[in-house]
């Protein structure tokens, strides 16, 4: 079983900025993909933004030029950098990664979440 960490919200200022850190149980190479999602107070889940093992990234076009993900295989951990935090930033952000339990499914698991909170 994939157990996920989220560590790194809190309270920031608009214009601000925070790290967001995601480590895992185990290898981070093993898994697809990992990403980030958010979901705001009666809003649908979505995606933040995205890595895969290659290496590549997908951003939401909200996100795009201010917030960036990457990873440190050492300490299987995933990180998302927010630079210039707005008030609609303000959600749960969740921890996601992608795992292949077949060669054609795949199974997602999920963080607890963090809290983060853009307000003045």
């Amino acid at each position: 079983q994939v157990q996920l960490v989220e560590s790194g919200g809190g309270l920031v200022q608009p214009g601000g900025s925070l790290r967001l850190s995601c480590t895992a149980s185990e290898s981070i190479f093993r898994f697809n993909a990992m990403g980030w999602y958010r979901q705001a107070p009666g809003k649908e889940r979505e995606l933040v933004a995205r890595i895969t093992s290659g290496g590549s990234t997908k951003y939401a076009d909200s996100v795009k030029g201010r917030f960036t993900i990457s990873r440190d295989a050492a300490k299987d951990t995933v990180y998302l950098q927010m630079n210039s935090l707005k008030p609609e930033d303000t959600a749960a952000y969740y921890c996601n990664a992608e795992v292949f339990t077949t060669p054609i499914k795949l199974r997602g698991y999920w963080g607890q979440g963090t809290q983060v909170t853009v307000s003045s």
